[in-house]
C-alpha cells in the first residue's frame, strides 16, 4: 500500500537531505515535488493543493531554513498534516446498553461488503468478546445469502436468513428481532451491493436506515477506485448519514488516494480497513500509523497489537527460557512461522518495522518458499525435528523425497536454521529497542543477498551439515 506515494516522498526527502543549505525556493520546490506526487496517488486535486499550501507555511514558520536538520523538521511537519488530512478517526464501534448494536452495512456492487461483514463480526467476537450475528438482506445478488452462510460458519457467527422473497425492510426488521431472541450482543445487516445512481436501490436502503434505525451506518469502498472511491461515499452520505468508511483491498493500493481523500470530502472517517483476503485481514485505521507508513517510518503499534492477538503470553515466556538456552527446535519454528503468516504478508509485515520500507523498495517475498520451508520439516521424523543435526546424507535423500525437495535444500534450511537459533539466544536478554535494531540489521544483510550471518557462537553440530565438497572449497579458499 502507499508504495508509489512512499517513494516519491522519499526521494523529496532525499533531495534536501543532499543539500548544504536550504533555501525557501528549495522547500518550494520540494512541496511542488510533493504536489505532483499526491495527484499521481489519485488524490484530489483541491487536496493536494491545500495540503501542500499548509505544509509549506508551517515549515517557513517553523524555520526549518535555519535548522541543523531541515528534512527532519519537513518530515514532522508532512507526518502532522498526514494525519490531520486523514483523522480524527476514533475506530471503536460504540457498542449499546442494552444490547444488541445494529451496524448497517452498505456499498456498491463487487467492493467486498459481504466479505467485509464477516471480518468485522470475526474482529468483534475475538478482540471484544461480543456475540454477533450476520443477517443476509442482499437478497438481489444470486448466492449472496449461501456465501454469507459459508463465511458465518467459517468464522462461528450464526446467520439469519429468510429465503424466498423480496423485501430486504422486513428481513433486517426480523433478523433484529431474532438478535433479541437469542441474546446477541452486536446485529450486522448484509444489505444489496447498489449503484449510487440506481434510485430504487438507493431509496430501499434509504428505507432499511430508517425503520432498523442503526446504531451505525458503515460504507464499504474498494480503495483500488480511488476518486471513484471518494465520490461513491459522498453521494451516499447524503442518502444515509454515514458513520465512516471502510476501505477493502487496502494492500492491494499502491496509490492510496482514497485514503487520502476520503476524510476531508466526506466529513466521515475511514474506521477500517481490510488488508488482506483472510478473514483476520481487517484492522482498525489509525490516521498517525499510516501516515508513518507513507514516510517510511514504519508502524510499530500495529505490528505490535497484531502479535498480541497471535501469540499467547504464557507460551512467549517459554520460548524465551528455550531460545536463551539454545533449546529451540524446528517444530518451535515451524509453529511461529504460521502464527506470523496469520498476521499477514511477510513484506507488509516488514514494512512496518521501522528502517525497512525504503530498503524493501519493489523486492518481492515469495510466500511459496514458507510453504516448501515447512513441507522439508514436516518430511522429517519427531527425533530430527528436535535435533537436525543428526540428519546425514541417507536422511537428507530421503527427506528430500517426502518433501519434493533437492537435498541441498535439506542442507541450507538445517543450516540456515542453527544461524537462527543462535541469532535468537544472542537476542534474549536484550531491551526491545535493542532487539529491533538487531533485527533490522539481519534483516538488511539477509536482504543484500548475504543469507543469514554467521555468528561466533555457532554450534559446532551446525558445521556438521557441510558437504565434504563445500569443506573442500573452503581449503581450497583459505590456501588462495
Amino acid at each position: 500500500m502507499f508504495d508509489a506515494l512512499s517513494k516519491r516522498f522519499s526521494d523529496v526527502f532525499g533531495s534536501i537531505r543532499g543539500r548544504g543549505r536550504i533555501t525557501e525556493e528549495n522547500v518550494a520546490e520540494a512541496m511542488r515535488a510533493i504536489r505532483t506526487a499526491l495527484l499521481e496517488a489519485d488524490v484530489h486535486v483541491e487536496i493536494a493543493r491545500s495540503f501542500c499550501d499548509e505544509v509549506y507555511k508551517k515549515a517557513i514558520g517553523a524555520e526549518v531554513i535555519k535548522t541543523l536538520k531541515p528534512e527532519q523538521v519537513l518530515v514532522k511537519i508532512v507526518h502532522d498534516e498526514l494525519t490531520a488530512l486523514m483523522g480524527p478517526v476514533d475506530p471503536r464501534i460504540p457498542f449499546v446498553t442494552p444490547p444488541p448494536t445494529i451496524i448497517l452495512m452498505a456499498g456498491l456492487q463487487g467492493s467486498g461488503k459481504t466479505t467485509t461483514c464477516g471480518k468485522l463480526a470475526k474482529m468483534v467476537a475475538d478482540r471484544h468478546a461480543k456475540r454477533p450475528l450476520l443477517v443476509a438482506a442482499d437478497l438481489k445478488r444470486p448466492a449472496a445469502i449461501d456465501q454469507l452462510e459459508v463465511i458465518g460458519e467459517q468464522i462461528g457467527v450464526p446467520v439469519y436468513t429468510e429465503r424466498g422473497h423480496q423485501n430486504a425492510v422486513k428481513v433486517c426488521r426480523n433478523g433484529i428481532r431474532e438478535a433479541r431472541k437469542t441474546d446477541r450482543d452486536l446485529v450486522i445487516l448484509d444489505t444489496a451491493g447498489r449503484l449510487a445512481i440506481d434510485e430504487e436501490m438507493m431509496a430501499e436502503i434509504a428505507k432499511v436506515a430508517e425503520v432498523t434505525t442503526p446504531h451505525q451506518i458503515y460504507l464499504v469502498l474498494d480503495a483500488m477506485t480511488g476518486q471513484d472511491a471518494v465520490n461513491t461515499a459522498k453521494s451516499f452520505n447524503e442518502r444515509l448519514e454515514l458513520d465512516g468508511v471502510i476501505l477493502t483491498k487496502f494492500d492491494s493500493d499502491t496509490r492510496g488516494g482514497a485514503a487520502l481523500s476520503v476524510k476531508r470530502v466526506t466529513g466521515k472517517p475511514i474506521k477500517f480497513m481490510g488488508v488482506g483476503e483472510k478473514m483476520e485481514n481487517l484492522e482498525p485505521f489509525h490516521p498517525d500509523r499510516i501516515a508513518g507508513r507513507i514516510l517510511g517510518m514504519g508502524d510499530m503499534l500495529s505490528l505490535v497489537e497484531q502479535a498480541q492477538q497471535q501469540f499467547d503470553a504464557d507460551e512467549a515466556v517459554k520460548l524465551e527460557k528455550k531460545m536463551a538456552k539454545g533449546q529451540l527446535t524446528l517444530d518451535d519454528f515451524v509453529d511461529q512461522m504460521r502464527k506470523v503468516r496469520k498476521m499477514g504478508s511477510m513484506k507488509e509485515l516488514m514494512k512496518k518495522i521501522p528502517g525497512m520500507g525504503d530498503q524493501m523498495g519493489d523486492m518481492d517475498i515469495d510466500e511459496g518458499e514458507l510453504d516448501r520451508m515447512e513441507a522439508v520439516v514436516q518430511s522429517m521424523t519427531p527425533k530430527e525435528r528436535h535435533n537436525p543435526f543428526i540428519i546425514d546424507a541417507s536422511r537428507r535423500r530421503r527427506i528430500a523425497r517426502g518433501s519434493g525437495a533437492d537435498p541441498q535444500d535439506v542442507s541450507g534450511l538445517v543450516k540456515s536454521f542453527g544461524q537462527m537459533r543462535d541469532a535468537m539466544k544472542a537476542m534474549t536478554g536484550m531491551s526491545m529497542m535493542q532487539r529491533m535494531k538487531f533485527g533490522s540489521t539481519l534483516s538488511r544483510q539477509m536482504m543484500q543477498g548475504g543469507g543469514m550471518p554467521t555468528f561466533k557462537s555457532k554450534s559446532t553440530a551446525t558445521k556438521r551439515v557441510v558437504s565434504k565438497k563445500d569443506r573442500r572449497k573452503q581449503r581450497k579458499k583459505r590456501r588462495r
